[in-house]
């Protein structure tokens, strides 16, 4: 039964048989057809609700291909420090925060960066012991890969100039050897994290609730996800309640695969709102606190290749289980020696695989971020059929640092251009709360490669890697869903597929590109039922 007719639009398919259409007939939460008014409207039961459209575009949902959506969730309660241009403006925010924390609870927040402050110095404990004696802090920097903490939460930690650093992460100290407030990497991090009460699931689903609104409002439908299970938890609350309104994909974390293995759980296990990705794994850490792993050393940093979170040899032992077990891997690898590794240990289980007789279809590994890669590795991804996850608004945000950092190497850093001549596969993402979540931010820096104020000029960071506006999109929409196995579902818009749209007050194509960050989201759909209408 056709249960609802858009018509009076113009809908951008991105499906090469039928590229555009005027209406379309939903039923069943999926499109059903595709043509003319007239055609689609004779379509049309006693029963059908009719929307006139008028003239609106509308182009198929949205999909975040990185994001970590409890840390999405959880920043809408926390200390927002985030991109914060001074030292002092955070701990102004801190400060207010303890004028309503009663003493000795813990104070939370997230999205600092020395690169946006004056003197570039990272912060220490002592400047958060002087506007919080009494509440441990724990602030995590904008890249996610370090926190600031005060000595209250080194105390609450156990944590002293004796205690030695983790392995693949670093307590940072001063000239004498006592801990400065800055912890490295997970591994360091998690030796305080864990020592703050965590949100109930219920507060957690509370929480996702109001930022699924959010994502509706940016044209958000569908997400992939990269946090603990705590997040498929209150996902799964979600779920229960019939509250749900995004489809998720949900990645497991290294630290949890034995579980997973032991459950069986493979790729894909789930259906079309809530479903199992791959293995995460974190190669090393990132640009800002400078432990993204490199082949050469920093500019300026002789001594400072960056950190090994997980070793090569442990990585393919990882990688290698979860292949025969029925899971691809997807990679976080930002230095150009952690890319490199990355796909050594992706040539070596593909080799794997070919003698099981399994393609690389039905094991669709990723690298996450992509983010610098040698000249010698250039082609490789496209090579091992490996998807590109990647992030174009890293590019706007990171350029200034990547330039001080790696120097002339930057011609090869954030070039998502590379991978696609390569033949790889593209799914774009936020890495949100890294950065902000709105596609349409994301599908600017692409096209532009500027920030929203116009620097660095107005041809942008590295013209010549910019996409076209038709590219970005397919891969804020195809590339994801082909990442999930869901690219008889999501994507396009095409009968059989699931109805999912996003309505524009523009078309994106017929714009200048400064015009994408004034282009306002009218609506949303999700399974044939508007999640959200501008003004409604």
């Amino acid at each position: 039964m056709i249960e609802r007719i858009l018509t009076n639009a113009h809908i951008i398919t991105l499906n090469p048989a039928q590229p555009h259409a005027r209406a379309l007939a939903i039923g069943g939460g999926r499109i059903l057809a595709l043509g003319d008014d007239d055609e689609i409207r004779a379509l049309a039961s006693p029963g059908t609700i009719i929307e006139n459209m008028e003239g609106r575009p509308i182009i198929p949902g949205l999909t975040d291909a990185h994001i970590h959506w409890e840390g999405v969730a959880h920043s809408l309660a926390d200390v927002d420090v985030f991109e914060v241009p001074s030292k002092d403006e955070a701990l102004r925010r801190v400060a207010e925060r303890v004028q309503r924390t009663p003493p000795g609870e813990w104070i939370v927040g997230h999205g600092w960066s020395q690169a946006y402050w004056a003197d570039q110095s990272f912060p220490t404990a002592a400047d958060l012991d002087a506007v919080a004696p009494q509440h441990p802090v724990y602030l995590s920097a904008k890249s996610g890969h370090a926190a600031w903490v005060n000595s209250a939460a080194l105390r609450a930690a156990g944590l002293s100039a004796n205690t030695p650093d983790p392995p693949g992460g670093s307590l940072h100290r001063d000239a004498s050897g006592r801990l400065t407030g800055l912890l490295l990497e997970a591994p360091a991090m998690n030796l305080v994290w864990d020592r703050i009460p965590p949100r109930t699931p219920e507060q957690t689903a509370n929480l996702m609730a109001e930022a699924q609104r959010q994502a509706w409002a940016a044209g958000l439908t569908c997400i992939h996800d990269f946090d603990d299970p705590s997040c498929l938890v209150a996902l799964q609350l979600l779920r229960e309640r019939g509250e749900l309104g995004l489809r998720v994909v949900k990645n497991i974390n290294d630290p949890y695969i034995e579980h997973a293995h032991a459950l069986g759980i493979r790729w894909g296990f789930g259906d079309e709102w809530l479903r199992i990705g791959g293995l995460k794994i974190f190669a090393d850490g990132a640009l800002g606190p400078r432990t993204a792993h490199m082949i050469a050393p920093y500019e300026g940093e002789p001594d400072n290749y960056g950190i090994v979170v997980t070793d090569k040899e442990q990585m393919h032992e990882l990688v290698s289980r979860a292949s025969a077990a029925g899971l691809p891997s997807t990679i976080h690898a930002i230095g150009d020696r952690a890319v490199h590794d990355v796909l050594d240990v992706y040539e070596a289980v593909r080799q794997e695989e070919a003698a099981r007789g399994i393609s690389p279809q039905a094991r669709r590994h990723r690298i996450e971020h992509v983010q610098l890669i040698h000249p010698d590795d250039a082609g490789r991804l496209g090579a091992l059929q490996i998807i590109a996850s990647m992030q174009p608004i890293h590019a706007t945000s990171d350029y200034e640092m990547a330039e001080r950092y790696w120097g002339e190497r930057t011609r090869m850093s954030y070039n998502w251009r590379l991978q696609l001549e390569a033949g790889a596969v593209l799914a774009f993402g936020s890495d949100s709360p890294v950065e902000p979540f709105e596609p349409l931010k994301g599908i600017y820096a692409a096209v532009t490669r500027r920030r929203p104020d116009g620097s660095p000029g107005p041809d942008g960071w590295y013209p010549e890697l910019r996409l076209d506006l038709d590219t970005t999109l397919r891969a804020f929409t195809q590339g994801p869903a082909y990442a999930a196995g869901m690219e008889r579902d999501l994507g396009m818009l095409a009968p059989g597929f699931l109805a999912d749209l996003v309505v524009l007050d523009r078309d994106l194509y017929a714009i200048p590109p400064d015009e994408i960050l004034e282009t306002q989201v009218l609506g949303t759909m999700l399974g044939g039922e508007w999640r959200w209408r501008a003004g409604g």
